[in-house]
């Protein structure tokens, strides 16, 4: 299994529910397909760099999961079927990105702590 990162970005204009439920559907794709998901993050509403689609902030969040090659391709399918999805990327992470991966987590649970 390979391990894989994903940020998409969901119009301002959802309330918070409706930016939970779009949240929980992706996170359901990668479980129901036979991924795991390894860390989720939710960024917030946050300033754009330039204007997309005529909005200047959006609802960033972020997950990072393993998984087979086939599951991105269904999860990029639905991103784009997904009106509320404005952008998304989805990477395949090296072994160096996987460590940076963990370091990071380590170093963000110490700074809640």
């Amino acid at each position: 299994m390979n391990h894989y990162e994903t940020v998409f970005i969901l119009t301002p204009v959802l309330s918070d529910v409706q930016v939970k439920e779009a949240v929980d559907k992706f996170r359901a794709i990668i479980t129901d397909n036979g991924g795991q998901l390894v860390h989720e993050e939710d960024w917030g509403l946050k300033k754009l760099a330039y204007p997309i689609q005529k909005k200047s902030t959006a609802f960033y969040s972020m997950m990072e999961f393993q998984a087979e090659g086939t599951l991105v391709e269904k999860l990029e399918t639905e991103f784009r079927r997904d009106e509320r999805v404005i952008r998304f990327l989805t990477f395949k992470l090296d072994k160096y990105a996987v460590e940076y991966a963990i370091r990071r987590r380590n170093n963000q649970t110490k700074k809640e702590a």
